[in-house]
């Protein structure tokens, strides 16, 4: 996919997989929207990177997702990518799930992606297309001792 010019969301920014995205999109060209709780970490990545816009984003409230993208139109007009990295682990054995964590766990894992998606298919349909993609994981296709309750979180996601 081209991205010079492109307007790309990416959630997760502030480390590993999801600054690594930003970074390589802002390499090929792409207006880069960065979105996470941790705030300065977001902001100093923001200032490494040309246009680009950080968007401190709690992706478990709802409200905070629609901030994002309204923020995200406001100052480039459009969403041509949204990248859904954010996520969560839990590796515990199943017999020790805290239902408050795989609450949390799914909250940010399956429900804010889809609260994603629902807050840029409408900009998407009105200027013809974009693209989401959804970062998930290989252990949704394997059994490890340890991670069910996150695994299916991320079954859940596919």
């Amino acid at each position: 996919m081209e991205l010079d010019g492109a307007v790309v969301i990416v959630t997760g920014a502030s480390s590993g997989i999801g600054a690594a995205t930003a970074r390589l999109a802002a390499a090929r060209g792409a207006k880069v929207v960065l979105a996470a709780r941790r705030a300065d970490r977001i902001k100093d990545l923001a200032d490494d990177l040309p246009d680009a816009l950080a968007v401190p984003t709690d992706l478990r409230d709802p409200a905070q997702i629609v901030s994002l993208v309204e923020a995200t139109l406001n100052r480039f007009g459009c969403v041509n990518v949204l990248v859904n990295n954010a996520g969560q682990g839990l590796h515990v054995p199943l017999e020790q799930v805290r239902l408050d964590d795989l609450r949390a766990i799914t909250e940010l894992n399956v429900y804010a992606p889809l609260l994603a998606m629902q807050a840029v298919i409408p900009s998407m349909r009105r200027q013809g297309g974009g693209v989401i993609v959804n970062i998930s994981s290989m252990t949704s296709r394997m059994v490890l001792p340890g991670a069910g309750a996150y695994s299916a979180t991320k079954s859940a996601l596919n």
